[in-house]
């Protein structure tokens, strides 16, 4: 049976891109990262869950360097979350490279699996902040693992949400059958989402736009 590295964070995106992958007809190999993160004992329990459903092989990889270099709110306390909406500009949530770092783990243990396929949730919508969102920037990766594999290993990073907008992401995990009330976004709260920082908020949006309820708890609703 083909086989599909998922990168898989716990939060809705690389929740319904390996779902997505598991239609398909793909055997998962679900990997996560743990890089000091604010909110990584939730989005490794997401994970587990939405593991368990696809019943893949998981690994759990730790990169503590990410809190040695810093320059990001996620990874870093003393930077705070934004809470006042989104705004232009690569926001200071933005992790250095991390989408670069993690597609070059996922590529090694993709080749080590005979995985033919990597997906990954990430998608354009967020790109105005996120660089490494970008579709330039993921076929720039594929180009990088063609040549940096053997030449008898063929992997594609598939991107199958990079189009979508959030109410389409959320309308499909639903059609899917993602348990996305196991899914986790918030930035920076664990107990309750807070409803406020840019990733609750596009959250939000697309659950209100797909007219569905998002089952999650929140500590606050934004009022736009």
């Amino acid at each position: 049976m083909k086989k599909a590295v998922c990168i898989i964070s716990g939060g809705m995106d690389s929740a319904v891109a390996s779902f997505i992958a598991k239609r398909d007809g793909y055997e998962i190999v679900a990997v996560h990262f743990n890089y000091g993160q604010r909110t990584e004992r939730k989005e490794l329990e997401a994970f587990e869950a939405i593991a368990k459903v696809l019943g893949a092989k998981t690994y759990v990889i730790n990169l503590n360097f990410f809190k040695q270099i810093g320059a990001s709110a996620l990874v870093d306390t003393n930077i705070p979350v934004p809470e006042e909406g989104i705004k232009p500009g690569i926001p200071v949530t933005y992790v250095p490279f991390r989408n670069g770092i993690f597609l070059s783990i996922a590529a090694a243990i993709a080749e080590k699996e005979g995985a033919s396929a990597i997906y990954i949730g990430v998608v354009e919508e967020d790109s105005s902040g996120y660089p490494d969102c970008r579709e330039s920037f993921i076929d720039a990766m594929q180009k990088a693992i063609n040549l940096g594999t053997k030449d008898e290993t063929h992997i594609t990073i598939q991107t199958p949400l990079i189009h979508l907008k959030k109410e389409d992401i959320v309308g499909l995990g639903a059609k899917l059958g993602v348990p996305l009330e196991r899914t986790w976004s918030c930035y920076q709260s664990e107990d309750a989402a807070c409803g406020v920082c840019d990733s609750c908020r596009l959250r939000l949006k697309g659950f209100q736009k797909a007219g569905l309820k998002d089952k999650i708890p929140y500590k606050t609703k934004p009022t736009s």
